[in-house]
């Protein structure tokens, strides 16, 4: 599996919008049959593509916060994220759902039993540590192509978390739970391993080369990110 890298320039410093984008623009051109990145981007919501946005963001938090607020085209549910996640993408050819979830699946536990977390899976594909969920996932596909992207949570800004998304009372209750908190666990409990290290780590069980991305490949990704920073596309109901 190729990991894809950006141009030293951009690393860190683009919005989420960019790397959703990437993950398309990977998918149309790049000829490899296994590709996969990780990023991180300053505080960010991101809702799927079948949730309404004000039932999942609290809009008014987020802007006063200076919390940006994107949809993807991938399912599940809405997600905060900030420089203590890690984002993961992984794109391959082929569009069987049930494989493609698997083989990611099965990736990330395998890096987390490697380093002596015991993670296990769900039927919801989510990653969990005991109890507690420290990874979801989220997938859609395009001609020819799945693309999977996970978010782990290594930390977070807890006050940012709670308060910019607002799942409802049910799902809170159906998951016996009186707060967010209590459903997650945040992967710097569990490993000596800091981000940057951690980040390392994946890279080199993963992947066994790299694939430099050009200044026209970035040209091309930000034509990509223009429909995600569409303001119709990200209020559509």
């Amino acid at each position: 599996m190729k990991y894809i890298t950006l141009p030293e320039t951009l690393e860190g410093d683009t919005h989420l919008s960019f790397y959703l984008a990437m993950e398309e623009y990977v998918a149309k051109n790049i000829d490899e049959p296994d590709c996969f990145f990780m990023w991180q981007v300053g505080p960010t919501v991101i809702f799927g593509r079948n949730q309404v946005m004000q039932n999942e963001v609290n809009t008014e938090y987020c802007r006063q916060h200076g919390i940006e607020m994107f949809r993807r085209k991938s399912g599940g549910g809405c997600v905060y994220a900030d420089k203590d996640n890690i984002m993961l993408s992984f794109i391959t050819k082929g569009d069987n759902v049930p494989f493609t979830f698997n083989r990611f699946m099965t990736m990330l536990i395998f890096v987390l039993r490697k380093l002596g977390v015991e993670a296990a899976g769900t039927t919801h594909n989510d990653v969990m540590i005991g109890d507690r969920k420290v990874c979801g996932t989220a997938f859609y596909q395009l001609p020819g192509h799945s693309i999977v992207h996970s978010t782990m949570l290594y930390d977070t800004n807890m006050e940012h978390m709670l308060n910019a998304i607002t799942p409802s009372t049910e799902k809170l209750q159906k998951n016996g739970v009186e707060s967010v908190r209590q459903r997650i666990t945040f992967l710097k409990e569990h490993i000596s391993l800091n981000k940057e290290e951690l980040k390392a780590f994946i890279r080199e069980t993963l992947c066994d080369g790299e694939l430099l991305l050009t200044d026209a490949d970035v040209e091309g990704i930000r034509r990509i990110e223009q429909e995600y920073m569409d303001r119709e596309f990200i209020q559509r109901m």
